[in-house]
Formats: C-alpha cells, sequence, structure tokens
C-alpha cells in the first residue's frame, strides 16, 4: 500500500493546506510589519478568542503547559498547596501543578473520562496531605466537558478555586456556555493538533477577573509591569506574533471545523452500534467537539493491527496514567479509593481518526475497516 493511501490519525498540515492563502498572507503580513513578539496581532487574538470563549480576558502565552503554570500561580497557587486534578490526561497537566511547587491528588475518572465528582468529593472531603488542596484543576477531555456543574458546587463549599484545563476542548460547551468561563482562570493548549492549533507552540489563558489577567500579563514576560522593572517574579512567555495571525485566521473557521469533527462522530456512531466495542459516552449537558473519538474494547491491540493493515492509523491517549510513570509511581498521592477506573480504561482505549479534513469517503473507509475487524 504506497503512502498516499494511508489514513493518519491527525494531520495538522491538511489544517494549514485548507487555509493556505489566508494563512500565507498573514505570515507575510508581521514579517512585513517588523515586530515579531506581543504586537497587534497578538492583543487582536487574545480579544477574539476572549469573545468566542465568552470570558473577559484572554492572553497569550508561549504553550499549553505554560498556560497552566501561569493560571495556577495567577489564582495563588504554590508552593506547599495542593491540587486535585486526574491521571488520565496528558502529563502536561500534572507537570504544571509541581512546576507551581504544589502537590498534585490525582482522583479517578466516571465513564466518560472526565474527573468522577465522586472521587473529588471524597478528595476534598478526606484530603490526603492534610489540609492542603487550595485548587481542583480538572480536564476537558478529548473535547467534553466534565461534569462542571458537581465540580464547581463542590469547589465551592470546600472553598477551593476551580482552574479549568481546557487543552483539548476549544468550543466545547457546558450547559450551552463555553468550557474556560466557568473557572477562576482556564488554560488552553494551541498545539499544532489541538481544535484549535498554531503552526508550532502556542497557548492562552482566559479569565473573567480583571486583576487576575493582569497577574497573567505580568507572569508571562518577567513579572514585568513598566518594562524591566519586575515587580513579581516571571518568566518568559510570549505568544510570538506569527502563531497569533495564523492562530486568528483558524480561529475565524474553528466553529466549522469542530461541526465537522461531530459530523464524523455521529458516523461513527452510527457504524458501531450494536459492535463488540464501547463507543464514547455523552454526557449530558455538554456539548463535545470530538479532539478525539475515543473507542474501548478488551483487545486493542487486534483492532489497532487490523487498521494498521489497512493503512488506518490509530493512537492511545494515553497508554499509562501519570501515577504509573516512572517519574511519579509510589510518590503522587491519590484521592481515597485509588484509580481503578483509570486503570482500567489505559489498557482499552483507542482513538481513531479525528480531524476536520477527513473526507467522507476516508470516514467510509474506516469505517468498513472497523466493521470488518469488528466483526471477527
Amino acid at each position: 500500500m504506497d503512502a498516499s493511501s494511508k489514513i493518519p490519525q491527525t494531520d495538522p498540515k491538511a489544517g494549514y493546506l485548507a487555509h493556505r492563502d489566508a494563512i500565507d498572507a498573514a505570515i507575510h503580513r508581521v514579517l512585513e510589519s517588523g515586530w515579531y513578539i506581543l504586537g497587534s496581532e497578538v492583543e487582536a487574538f487574545e480579544a477574539e478568542f476572549a469573545a468566542f470563549a465568552g470570558t473577559r480576558h484572554a492572553i497569550g502565552v508561549a504553550n499549553g503547559t505554560d498556560a497552566l503554570v501561569l493560571a495556577l500561580r495567577a489564582v495563588g497557587i504554590g508552593q506547599g498547596d495542593a491540587v486535585v486534578t486526574v491521571s488520565h490526561t496528558a502529563v502536561a497537566t500534572v507537570a504544571a501543578v509541581e512546576l507551581v511547587g504544589a502537590t498534585p491528588v490525582l482522583v479517578d475518572i466516571d465513564d466518560a473520562y472526565g474527573m468522577d465528582p465522586a472521587g473529588l468529593e471524597a478528595a476534598l472531603r478526606d484530603d490526603p496531605t492534610g489540609g492542603r488542596i487550595k485548587a481542583v484543576l480538572p480536564v476537558h477531555l478529548y473535547g467534553q466537558a466534565v461534569d462542571l456543574g458537581a465540580v464547581l458546587d463542590m469547589a465551592e463549599r470546600h472553598g477551593v478555586v476551580v482552574v479549568e484545563d481546557c487543552s483539548q476542548a476549544h468550543g466545547a460547551t457546558w450547559q450551552g456556555r463555553g468550557v474556560g468561563s466557568f473557572g477562576a482562570a482556564a488554560a488552553f493548549s494551541l498545539y499544532p493538533t489541538k481544535n484549535l492549533g498554531a503552526l508550532g507552540d502556542g497557548g492562552i489563558v482566559t479569565t473573567g477577573t480583571h486583576s487576575i489577567a493582569a497577574a497573567l500579563r505580568a507572569l508571562r514576560q518577567y513579572g514585568w509591569q513598566d518594562r524591566y522593572i519586575s515587580e513579581t517574579t516571571g518568566q518568559n512567555s510570549r505568544l510570538d506574533e506569527l502563531q497569533a495571525a495564523i492562530l486568528r485566521v483558524k480561529l475565524a473557521h474553528l466553529e466549522e471545523a469542530n461541526a465537522r469533527r461531530q459530523a464524523i462522530a455521529a458516523a461513527y456512531d452510527q457504524a458501531l452500534e450494536g459492535l463488540p466495542v464501547e463507543r464514547p459516552v455523552r454526557r449530558s449537558g455538554a456539548g463535545h467537539v470530538f479532539h478525539q473519538y475515543v473507542v474501548a474494547l478488551d483487545d486493542r491491540e487486534g483492532l489497532r493491527e487490523a487498521l494498521r493493515a489497512q493503512g488506518i492509523a490509530s493512537n492511545v491517549h494515553y497508554p499509562t496514567p501519570v501515577h504509573l510513570q516512572p517519574a511519579y509511581r509510589d510518590r503522587v498521592p491519590l484521592g481515597p479509593g485509588g484509580l481503578p477506573r483509570t486503570e482500567r480504561c489505559a489498557g482499552r482505549i483507542l482513538s481513531l481518526p479525528m480531524f476536520p479534513q477527513l473526507a467522507d469517503a476516508a470516514v467510509e473507509r474506516i469505517i468498513s475497516a472497523l466493521r470488518k475487524a469488528l466483526a471477527r
């Protein structure tokens, strides 16, 4: 089978080619401007993204991990504090907590792969760090909001702050309102494969609070309020003008791209009905934008190999929970009851091809291969 007939699991180049003329023009505009860091393109993108997300402020930063770090710092999380999050996530979520000097407390997931409200309640009630939990960091994984109603209620009752990890959920909603507009702050990665992806690294933090936005703008650039004068200790984490200009082009098409993802997911849903595989669970009240379409089955490797034989790529997001990885094993506290769902799903999940430029013919070919493999 030649390379041209292979179907990738994701394809950031296709996202560039879909808007090549506009992106090339945006790049040329920045190159000709002579201003390449924190200029008019970043300011415009921040305003446009804030409007899209339904927040007052958006602050561009260098990448998604920095977005999490700076969001946590801006709401006052630091050395000696503890933050409840999940183990079934990209390691950046947990790494960011430790980068601010805090301790991650990992709780289990529900059947839709988001933070389990019961696990969160138990961790907040029986704090394994002895009263140091100061924040909750829910991850809107795979493009679907967690049960924000439950999370926000528990956080308020226990007096802890909520910071949303929206890195896989650009455009996702909860009760009709965009994720990233609920917590004190929210972090988005703009990595090339995300629903809204740059052509390099990038990140952005949203908040509805002016003081948090001001703190974020200082923290991303050495703690400056006046140039060269550090009012606090910050870092260098700036979104560059080239990426901001590219992201402005892609943001204008994000709703259309998410609608295409939803259409592909609907086709997968219909095709897999009645077959021996678990389809994604839709959480009531959540608008899913399908950063990934994740199925689960016992013989994951068998299905993956059958697809590979037909030139169809797949991926596993994520094969090893953070708490079982060498850097974190046996030293990161877990919520009461452990993480049985997290550990079970790690060996069963599989991400099917999912990106907006996936043609109908390719979707049909994937479906045919899935049916044949699962029928066996």
